[in-house]
């Protein structure tokens, strides 16, 4: 297993507080393997193997289905010996009611506990009042591309290369391991779409009408990093001889969210230090999404690079938001803790430079500004705005 330190170090963090730490992300990310790669760690750290108990809920497990009661029975059973246990427990949604189960197992004592899973059961605003204070929710995305870049050492292909390769295959770690073309890279995330589809929301939610539930998915697809309401998904379906509610509309972005496919980016206003409820963008979990989709063309790589960005900037640990400076927009305004940072992203430099970084120096505050951007001669500042290449931004620390 090729290791992913930057989750590594949030597990050593966390190790032994007794919280539950809840692993939430897009399905075939990797939570499972992060698990695998936890416990190999205890055990090299001096854990016995019999006190690490390590189950999987999938749904071809459990088609019979399974209680939290019996859940919880079994996993008592696996401890029986005195000290520590370390429960890692995947795929935990498929189990109705597993808070309570895990929240019992919590309460028992010497008991440190992971949980992964990969709809809305994860999420923060749906776990239970049985978890209320409990939790932590570490997400997980797709590869980063430094990550990536780990994947394939043992190919001693040049960053630029890979970059060119990260940005046209996405991130799935089950693609990045694998020497694919495009057509067999885009079939494989295409199956774990709908897997995801099928699985966490069309089934889940009983939608009666697949095919326009798609045609919205598709528009929101197309549309990725770009400003539109629930209204103009309805005018637009009505130009297709469809009808949908906007309560409709609102439901399927919101289950779309729950099961980690889009993230809501909402816009922040500068002058009154407010986030505004209008105007929201969504992002891909992964760009390649859109590619097994819709399949790839290269115009189409300059609106997904903030795209990626996004997720940098979210994979360390920002809320990020869009930008309103009066008539102004900045792409990204990261803020975590005390610090911040603003983001301009463009594909080729000269043509949109005055632009971007005016926009930048509009924003009178003392806090780092970059324009990321493809282009070869990306380097040093313009008054102050840090001109950055899109590979060096990405591998910054």
């Amino acid at each position: 297993m090729i290791s992913r330190p930057r989750y590594m170090e949030v597990f050593r963090t966390y190790r032994d507080v007794p919280v539950i730490k809840v692993l939430a992300g897009i399905r075939r990310c990797g939570k499972s393997t992060l698990l695998e790669m936890l416990r190999d760690e205890l055990q090299r750290d001096g854990v016995p193997a019999d006190h690490i108990v390590k189950m999987s809920y999938t749904s071809e497990d459990f088609d019979d289905g399974m209680t939290d009661k019996e859940m919880y029975r079994d996993i008592l059973e696996k401890m029986s010996g005195a000290g520590r246990y370390y429960l890692l427990l995947d795929e935990v949604q498929e189990i109705e009611g597993w808070e309570k189960a895990v929240n019992s197992l919590l309460e028992k004592g010497n008991t440190d506990i992971y949980v992964t899973g990969s709809n809305s059961k994860l999420m923060a605003g749906e776990i239970s009042t049985y978890l209320s204070g409990r939790y932590i929710t570490i997400p997980v995305y797709t590869l980063s591309f430094a990550e990536y870049l780990s994947f394939k050492e043992s190919t001693g292909r040049a960053p630029r290369e890979l970059l060119t390769e990260y940005l046209r295959l996405g991130g799935f770690p089950i693609v990045a391991l694998g020497d694919f073309d495009e057509p067999a890279a885009y079939q494989i995330v295409e199956g774990i779409y709908h897997s995801v589809i099928s699985n966490d929301i069309t089934r889940r939610h009983a939608i009666k009408n697949v095919d326009l539930f798609n045609r919205v998915v598709k528009f929101v697809i197309e549309n990725v990093g770009k400003t539109f309401s629930a209204n103009a998904i309805v005018k637009f379906l009505k130009s297709e001889g469809r009808a949908l509610s906007v309560e409709s509309i609102y439901n399927y972005l919101e289950w779309l969210e729950k099961a980690f496919v889009i993230y809501r980016c909402p816009r922040y206003d500068l002058k009154g230090k407010s986030v505004l409820k209008t105007q929201e963008k969504f992002y891909l979990a992964d760009a390649s999404l859109k590619y097994c989709m819709m399949g790839f063309q290269p115009e189409s790589v300059a609106a997904m690079l903030e795209n990626v960005v996004y997720f940098e900037l979210k994979r360390k640990g920002y809320e990020v938001y869009i930008g309103k400076n009066e008539t102004k927009e900045i792409d990204f305004v990261a803020v975590r803790r005390d610090e911040r940072l603003y983001v301009q992203v463009c594909r080729s430099l000269p043509q949109k430079s005055d632009r971007e970084v005016a926009n930048l120096l509009a924003v009178k505050d003392h806090y780092p500004k970059y324009v990321v951007t493809l282009d070869e001669f990306a380097g040093g500042n313009i008054d102050g705005v840090k001109i950055v290449h899109l590979m060096d931004f990405l591998l910054m620390e």
